[in-house]
């Protein structure tokens, strides 16, 4: 699975590729992607690497080679819920949804008569290397309402272990109750630089935000403030043994 950014960079380097013969800068790649800084476009390309899209020939210029293409790159539909055009570099239009939570997420479903409604699941979020959050409105886990508090909510399923400190495994599922403000120590969902989401506990430190894993296997990360944005905080735990 792709982030929204990682597919669109994916497609601005294969369609650049077959133009060119080389692949972009990391300048251009930014400018194509609206990034306010080449170390999006770094993290992006290591990702692509890690999941076997891209591969970098080292101590070379321009030199990405991009080893296979996801399936919905080959399709020519896109569905209602891709981003609108404006949000997209020219030329083409990524079959992916938007990763953030800024507009309203599906209401939630009653489930039974027992205490419990259906939540939204939306998709897999990175307790270890940052993926962004696919929303998936097709999915939903039944929830006890003494779980949950006033607000909006969703699942989502935990890939990784750099919160097993806090008790957060690898396929568990956290409930997280929709927002933009969160305490110092809370676990939160926080977008990075618009690219990356993920779950780590947040600390504020004067004009930087610290995110926090919890295993001592995993470094803290440290942002300027105007580069994270919190989309919500974890409120409950699902485990299914």
């Amino acid at each position: 699975m792709l982030t929204r950014k990682q597919y669109e960079l994916l497609v601005y380097i294969e369609r650049h590729l077959k133009q060119t013969g080389f692949s972009p800068s990391f300048e251009e790649m930014k400018d194509a992607l609206k990034l306010k800084s080449k170390s999006g476009i770094h993290r992006l390309i290591s990702a692509l690497e890690e999941r076997g899209y891209l591969a970098r020939r080292h101590h070379r210029a321009r030199a990405l080679d991009v080893l296979r293409l996801p399936d919905n790159m080959l399709s020519h539909d896109t569905p209602a819920t891709a981003p609108p055009e404006a949000d997209m570099p020219p030329g083409f239009k990524p079959n992916v949804i938007r990763g953030d939570f800024t507009q309203r997420l599906s209401g939630v479903r009653t489930a039974n008569d027992a205490g419990a409604i259906q939540l939204p699941l939306h998709g897999r979020i990175a307790a270890g290397l940052p993926i962004e959050a696919l929303r998936d409105t097709t999915s939903y886990i039944e929830v006890p309402l003494a779980l949950l508090g006033p607000g909006e909510h969703y699942g989502l399923e935990v890939a990784g272990d750099s919160m097993v400190e806090a008790g957060i495994l690898d396929g568990d599922t956290v409930i997280i109750r929709k927002g933009d403000t969160a305490e110092n120590g809370q676990i939160v969902v926080a977008l990075v630089d618009d690219t990356e989401v993920t779950l780590k506990r947040l600390r504020r430190r004067g004009n930087s935000i610290a995110l926090e894993p919890c295993n001592v296997r995993h470094e803290t990360r440290i942002f300027p403030a105007d580069q994270v944005k919190v989309q919500g905080r974890i409120v409950a735990l699902m485990r299914t043994y």
